[in-house]
C-alpha cells in the first residue's frame, strides 16, 4: 500500500459499473493516489468517486474540448496530474466486408483519434513529469476473426503511445500500453454467458485462465509508481496469450457445442 500516495491520477473510461476503468481507479486509490474517474455516464461516476473518496468529472473522449476541460478539471480538484489512464475502447465484432462508414468513424474516433487527445491533454497537465497509460488489447498483436475495426485502432494507437515516450521522455513523462487478452470484465459478460466460450480461450493461454481487472490494475500500478523505469513499451498482461494465438471461430463454436452436449 502506499505506492502511489499523494499522486494526482485521472481514469478516463471509468463510467461501468465494475469495469477494467473503475477496478483501476479504485486500485490507485487503496495505493493513495487522488483520483477522479471520468466518462460519460454521471450517476455512475459520481457514486463511484463517492466509493473510492475521489473526483469525477463527464468527458467524451471523442470530444476535444471535453478531453481538454477534463484536463483543467485535474489540475484544479487534484492539485496536479502525476498520472493518466485511457482505459475507454468498444468491442466492435463484426466480419470486415460488413464494416460500415458510420462504424469505422466511430471506432477511429473512439479508439484512435480520442486517445491521441487524451494524451496531448494529459502531457500540458503534467509539469513535473508522470506515467501515461493507455489501455491496449492483445489483437493488436494476434488474430482475432471480425475484429479488424479493433485492433487496428488498437495497433495505431500503441504507435502513438511509442511516439510520445520518445518525446517527452526528458520531461520526465513515461508513456506505455498494457495488453490485456480475454479478460472478465461487464464487457465480456455475454461471451461468458455462453458455455464454451471462456474455455475456448483458456486451453491458449499459458498460464491456464483468462485475465482479470485486478490482473491489469496490478500492472497499472506498477507502470504508475516511481518504481517503474520503463518507456514506449507495450506491457503483454495476458497469461502469456501471445505466444500462442486467439483460438479460432471453429475452434470457440466446438468447445461450445462440447460445453453445451455436456450439461
Amino acid at each position: 500500500m502506499g505506492r502511489l500516495e499523494g499522486k494526482g491520477a485521472v481514469v478516463l473510461g471509468a463510467a461501468g459499473r465494475d469495469n477494467m476503468g473503475q477496478v483501476i481507479a479504485r486500485r490507485f486509490a487503496e495505493e493513495g493516489a487522488k483520483v477522479l474517474v471520468a466518462g460519460r455516464r454521471e450517476d455512475e461516476l459520481a457514486r463511484f468517486a463517492g466509493e473510492i473518496g475521489g473526483h469525477w468529472a463527464l468527458c467524451d473522449i471523442t470530444r476535444r474540448d471535453d478531453v481538454f476541460a477534463l484536463a483543467e478539471t485535474a489540475k484544479s480538484r487534484l492539485g496536479g496530474v502525476q498520472i493518466g489512464v485511457n482505459a475507454t475502447g468498444w468491442g466492435l465484432l463484426k466480419p470486415f466486408l460488413e464494416n460500415s462508414e458510420a462504424e469505422l468513424k466511430a471506432m477511429s474516433d473512439l479508439q484512435f483519434v480520442g486517445p491521441i487527445f487524451f494524451l496531448q491533454a494529459m502531457i500540458g497537465a503534467m509539469d513535473q513529469g508522470g506515467s501515461l497509460i493507455q489501455i491496449s488489447s492483445a489483437t493488436a498483436t494476434i488474430m482475432l476473426n471480425d475484429h479488424a475495426a479493433y485492433m487496428g485502432t488498437k495497433a495505431g494507437t500503441d504507435h502513438v503511445v511509442r511516439c510520445v515516450a520518445n518525446e517527452f521522455g526528458a520531461r520526465g513523462i513515461r508513456a506505455n500500453s498494457i495488453s490485456p487478452g480475454l479478460t472478465d470484465t461487464p464487457m465480456t459478460a455475454g461471451a461468458k454467458q455462453t458455455p464454451g466460450v471462456f474455455a475456448a480461450f483458456a486451453s491458449a493461454y499459458p498460464l491456464g485462465r483468462v485475465g482479470t481487472s485486478d490482473d491489469i490494475a496490478a500492472a497499472a500500478v506498477w507502470l504508475a509508481s516511481d518504481e517503474c523505469f520503463m518507456t514506449g513499451q507495450n506491457l503483454q498482461v495476458n497469461g502469456g496469450l501471445t505466444l500462442r494465438r486467439n483460438p479460432t471461430g471453429d475452434e470457440i463454436t466446438a468447445s461450445v457445442i462440447a460445453a453445451m452436449a455436456a450439461k
